[in-house]
């Protein structure tokens, strides 16, 4: 079978993701589960064929002296899929994730309105964060939307490889990818502020470089847009403080302090009540209490801020779950599983907790 019958077949049955490796026929993630397609275990020269369909000489070489590469990839006019080629025991493989044709709206994905108030901010720094598949990009592309469509800007986007392509509306966007057109996510943060961008998206603050060239752009004038892979809005601005030097923590606190505008933390959870999935959020917007808990070293205060902060647009991630279950969009188990507090959310549900004890 050729790369593109395995690509019509992602398409066609909107699948998230592909995966090929050798001992093992085609795997698609559907609904959040990885299943076998009924095709006969791809050896070597297979993945080696399929891999060469996609990959130009540029990755090949990459991922022979490498291990591994990671690019974008548009099938004919039909989708985009983000690609990371590697190998593994010898061989080589290939994970593609589809990247959605069209852009979901914020409302769409499930935030409350408010939220679309951070993105007139003048300056700051917006995280969203969450495991890798827990729909980060899609967030980043949705807000970034909205302002391509309401706002004469400047957006410059560093990403690692570009997923979505924002055409030019109301704003001007400048789109950069790793390898390609910069080295580094920090050195097109550095660079980027000389051409004068309004905004910046950081496809990842994954190392200390980055992570302070970030906050320095957002504590300069810029309304700065990045991701990291925490969960949970306390555990976000500890992993960030906790990257720096010791000697340096304090001066990162009261940065993050007063550049910080929000965290949003997500994951994406199986539907109960159709295919597919939802995304459930932890939402924390920066007040002056929030500010004065991460000067203070106090961030294991911040949920408590969270879950009374309803009029400022917060929510906690163990209230948004409870939320999906009353209304029969995920199940008891799924939310959990994902609980923050697993005790204090089954004691809101005392019937579920009862029944899940008898079935022990």
């Amino acid at each position: 079978m050729e790369i593109s019958e395995l690509l019509e077949i992602v398409v066609d049955e909107n699948a998230s993701d592909l995966h090929l490796s050798v001992g093992t026929p085609p795997h698609v993630r559907l609904n959040g589960r990885l299943l076998p397609l009924e095709m006969d275990a791809l050896r070597g020269e297979d993945t080696e064929r399929l891999i060469r369909g996609i990959a130009s000489e540029e990755h090949w070489e990459k991922l022979r002296k490498m291990g591994g590469s990671d690019f974008g990839f548009t099938f004919s006019d039909k989708a985009r899929f983000r690609v990371s080629i590697y190998k593994q025991k010898g061989f080589y493989g290939m994970s593609l994730r589809l990247i959605p044709s069209s852009i979901l709206g914020l409302q769409e994905i499930g935030f409350n309105p408010m939220i679309k108030e951070l993105l007139y901010k003048p300056r700051g720094l917006i995280l969203v964060t969450g495991p890798t598949g827990s729909g980060k990009t899609t967030t980043l592309a949705s807000m970034i939307d909205v302002i391509n469509m309401e706002r004469e800007v400047h957006i410059l986007t560093v990403e690692d490889p570009i997923e979505y392509y924002h055409q030019h509306k109301r704003a001007v966007v400048t789109q950069r990818e790793l390898g390609v057109d910069v080295p580094s996510f920090a050195e097109a943060i550095v660079r980027g502020v000389r051409m004068d961008p309004d905004v910046i998206l950081v496809g990842e603050m994954r190392d200390l470089a980055t992570m302070e060239a970030a906050i320095t752009a957002a504590e300069t004038g810029h309304l700065v847009f990045a991701t990291l892979h925490t969960t949970g809005a306390a555990r976000t601005v500890d992993r960030i403080i906790g990257a720096f030097p010791t000697n340096q923590q304090e001066q990162i606190r009261a940065q993050l302090a007063t550049s910080l505008l929000a965290v949003i933390s997500q994951l994406l959870l199986p539907r109960s009540d159709a295919l597919g999935r939802i995304a459930s959020f932890e939402i924390m917007v920066i007040t002056p209490s929030i500010q004065n808990l991460i000067r203070e070293n106090k961030t294991y205060r911040i949920t408590s801020d969270i879950q009374t902060g309803t009029k400022y647009g917060m929510i906690s991630m163990d209230a948004h779950l409870a939320e999906l279950y009353r209304n029969k969009l995920i199940s008891y188990d799924t939310m959990v599983s994902k609980a923050y507090d697993l005790d204090q959310i089954r004691e809101k549900f005392p019937k579920e907790m009862e029944r899940e004890k008898k079935g022990r």
